[in-house]
């Protein structure tokens, strides 16, 4: 087992978009998550999708794979979808809310066929980000990336499956989220996967205020009538692997009562 890429010149290979070595994170820690991950990967997600090290991916060499963060989160949120809704049998459009550079669009889009990706943040350099990484890994054709002041007119001329979240609500305030929250009910998108940030222990749906005060965001969801349909740890049925796995969550799936 041997650590291995770029860490892109960030200390302990941690960037604005992804901490990859914090929190206690060290070789065992990614060679425990990766053995779990393969036991449990049913789809052959370890087969289709691929880590090279790139873009300051902080990597590991697992018995013969490479894995980093960016990987092994995107084989589980993708297992998640697959358990509550059979992503991989289906057409699917996804909305990513805070996509970043486009971790998991590359992922989605490489692993399914029938998945179409829309990509937006409210960081500009992420737009152009995200649009170049996506077109370096050729998935440009199903990824599509929007910048914020056209996503509601892209919305509003298109269906969409599904809005994601992966960990950037809990970077934001509330009201914030609401705008977001707002623009996901209006165009009637069915279903919304939430991952928060893991915060003093706990997995839980909280607002990053300016203050420095975390507020329950659920209500916000629940009041634009998303019921929650879905929600398991990150390490599905392994309290053990919630604590010793690398940056440990939990998934929530909502899904629109009408």
């Amino acid at each position: 087992m041997s650590a291995a890429g770029s860490t892109c010149g960030i200390s302990g290979g941690n960037n604005p978009y992804l901490w990859q070595h914090r929190d206690r994170t060290d070789p065992l820690r990614y060679g425990l998550t990766t053995y779990f991950a393969r036991l449990h990967d049913r789809l052959g997600l370890f087969d289709r999708l691929s880590e090279d090290g790139g873009f300051g991916a902080y990597s590991y060499e697992i018995d013969g794979v490479t894995v980093s963060r960016d990987l092994l989160d995107s084989v589980a949120e993708l297992t998640f979808l697959e358990d509550e809704i059979g992503i991989s049998a289906r057409q699917v459009t996804i909305l990513d809310i805070g996509a970043g550079y486009g971790r998991l669009a590359h992922r989605a889009t490489t692993a399914f066929a029938g998945v179409s990706y829309l990509c937006t943040d409210g960081v500009p350099v992420s737009t152009f980000l995200s649009r170049y990484y996506l077109s370096f890994r050729g998935v440009d054709d199903r990824a599509k990336v929007i910048p914020l002041d056209e996503v509601g007119k892209e919305l509003a001329d298109r269906h969409v499956d599904m809005a994601v979240n992966v960990h950037s609500f809990s970077e934001c305030p509330m009201h914030a989220i609401e705008w977001w929250l707002d623009l996901v009910a209006r165009s009637g998108i069915e279903y919304l996967f939430v991952a928060p940030n893991r915060i003093r222990g706990r997995s839980e749906l909280l607002s990053k205020e300016p203050d420095g005060k975390r507020l329950d965001f659920r209500p916000l969801i629940e009041n634009r009538d998303y019921a929650l349909v879905g929600t398991r740890s990150k390490y599905k049925d392994s309290p053990f692997m919630q604590m010793h796995g690398i940056f440990p969550t939990s998934y929530f799936l909502f899904r629109r009562r009408r």
